[in-house]
């Protein structure tokens, strides 16, 4: 793969991080967007060769300006990659409607401001690579996490059109399905609505334990992720979604599976509807 210059969203944690490092060892120019002056400090230590910057994807009216400036001083961008999120756990019932808007702030709105400016820019280059990261949790959903899903399923959505009105522009767009990853998604990062609820003790409160316990511990490897996003960057023929990690192929798998199912079950009533 020729030499790229990329610009990943949430650079200094996660799979931000661990596609910068790859990014950056593999000759990459790398772009990277942090929140604060402490964390753009932070990651020029960790990652001297990588130019952060300081971009909240929650200030959607400054995200243009941000990337204007960034392009005139490393040059057109070749691959964004839609990092930045956060994982809400929560009964729905229980989770406040605020804790729901920002997780959507982040998510959705985020990744689609930071998309929306670089699109003209790709449209008129004819080329560019668009990434947003989504999740296994983007394809099924488990009790407890459905802000999050939501949040997930609505990216993934707005990506497969975003895919059909860039292809003649000759842009990619490939959503990154991930199960679970040794990331602190599960730890520092998850929001956690308090319990109030006694009646969803019995569903929730093994989830929630199993999920902190897992922490840190889960299968998935980040830096073997970020080989495969570089290997994904280098398809000439990229897949609308890409999942990673052997949960996340089960889980969806069975997703499949059922929804064929329950398709075929309701066969007769579904065309019923016709005249």
């Amino acid at each position: 793969m020729s030499r790229k210059t990329f610009f990943i969203t949430g650079a200094n944690s996660g799979f931000g991080l661990a596609i910068a490092t790859a990014a950056v060892q593999a000759g990459h120019t790398v772009v990277g967007t942090v929140r604060s002056e402490a964390s753009r400090e932070a990651l020029g230590k960790t990652l001297p060769a990588l130019h952060p910057v300081i971009c909240d994807v929650t200030e959607f009216d400054r995200i243009p300006d941000v990337v204007e400036k960034m392009e005139i001083e490393h040059g057109p961008v070749d691959v964004l990659i839609n990092n930045a999120g956060y994982g809400h756990e929560g009964i729905l019932e229980e989770s406040p409607i605020d804790e729901m808007r920002r997780q959507f702030d982040v998510n959705v709105f985020g990744a689609v401001a930071v998309a929306k400016a670089f699109l003209p820019r790709f449209r008129e280059r004819r080329s560019g690579f668009i990434v947003n990261v989504t999740s296994m949790g983007g394809m099924i959903t488990m009790p407890g996490i459905a802000y999050y899903c939501g949040s997930k399923f609505a990216l993934q959505g707005i990506s497969e059109v975003m895919r059909s009105e860039m292809a003649p522009f000759g842009v990619h767009v490939t959503t990154l399905c991930p199960g679970s990853f040794r990331t602190d998604w599960a730890g520092r990062s998850m929001v956690r609505t308090e319990r109030s609820i006694a009646d969803y003790d019995t569903l929730f409160d093994p989830i929630r334990e199993a999920r902190q316990a897992a922490s840190g511990k889960q299968l998935g490897d980040p830096e073997k992720l970020a080989a495969a996003v570089l290997t994904l960057i280098g398809s000439d023929s990229p897949p609308p979604q890409l999942l990673l990690g052997s949960d996340a192929l089960r889980h969806v798998s069975a997703r499949i599976e059922r929804l064929q199912q329950e398709i075929d079950a309701w066969k007769s009533a579904t065309v019923s509807t016709d005249g």
